[in-house]
């Protein structure tokens, strides 16, 4: 059996595990309990009461966040030649079509997000078995399909990112980083949750957010009162 440390032990000692916190509690508390040596991420995890079997109780949308992921995110824009100075100005990591079309099926995918034009979907549309189960494929849902690259890139560049219900229900998503503010996390949460309820299913029945958990990386989860997340 595996031993705990001493600073695990510190660090489960600070979590109540049957208390359900305020929002406002939680993200002070998950600075404290973050022992990274490197600037983990903050994560959250939201079971909804959808079912994602369902079409009509899928749960996907988009959300800029207040301060950003605080992650470089790598764009890969796919588009034609007139558009690719407008990319290229706006701050994607990779700009060009065919060729990146090529290394994508060669087995390449070294990006974060893609960022694509409505008439070259036919030809990223072949790329579906390597992008979809990466979560890379470009969706005119969450803006990623559109004539207005620059402003596609520029926005996911600041802190726009996507989400969706998982097969279990769960929305996971990545929010902040540690180092940020304990006010910034908040700011950032609250958005997305915001965000969430925004796009209830007319759908779904019964209680919509069941419970909230927010956690880094390798630390415990913090239980968020799901009353009080909008305060």
């Amino acid at each position: 059996m595996a031993r705990i440390s001493k600073k695990r032990k510190e660090v489960l000692a600070k979590v109540d595990r049957e208390k359900a916190y305020s929002m406002s509690e939680a993200c002070e508390l998950i600075k404290e309990i973050t022992t990274t040596k490197f600037d983990a991420s903050v994560d959250v995890a939201v079971r909804l009461g959808v079912d994602p079997r369902k079409a009509n109780q899928m749960v996907r949308g988009t959300v800029a966040l207040p301060h950003g992921t605080g992650k470089d995110v790598k764009v890969l824009v796919l588009c034609t030649p007139d558009k690719e100075e407008e990319a290229t100005a706006a701050g994607a990591d990779y700009v060009g079509l065919d060729e990146y079309i090529q290394k994508i099926k060669g087995g390449w995918t070294d990006v974060d997000v893609i960022v694509t034009m409505p008439s070259v979907m036919g030809k990223v549309g072949a790329l579906g078995r390597i992008l979809g189960p990466r979560g890379l494929m470009p969706n005119p849902k969450t803006g990623t399909v559109t004539m207005d690259v620059g402003k596609a890139v520029s926005e996911v560049k600041a802190g726009k990112i996507d989400f969706r219900v998982d097969k279990y229900g769960i929305v996971h998503s990545a929010v902040a980083k540690v180092s940020f503010e304990a006010d910034k996390i908040q700011d950032n949460l609250n958005e997305l949750l915001t965000t969430i309820v925004k796009l209830k299913p007319t759908a779904a029945k019964g209680t919509y957010i069941k419970s909230i958990s927010l956690s880094s990386t390798m630390s415990p989860g913090i239980s968020i009162d799901t009353k009080t997340f909008a305060n």
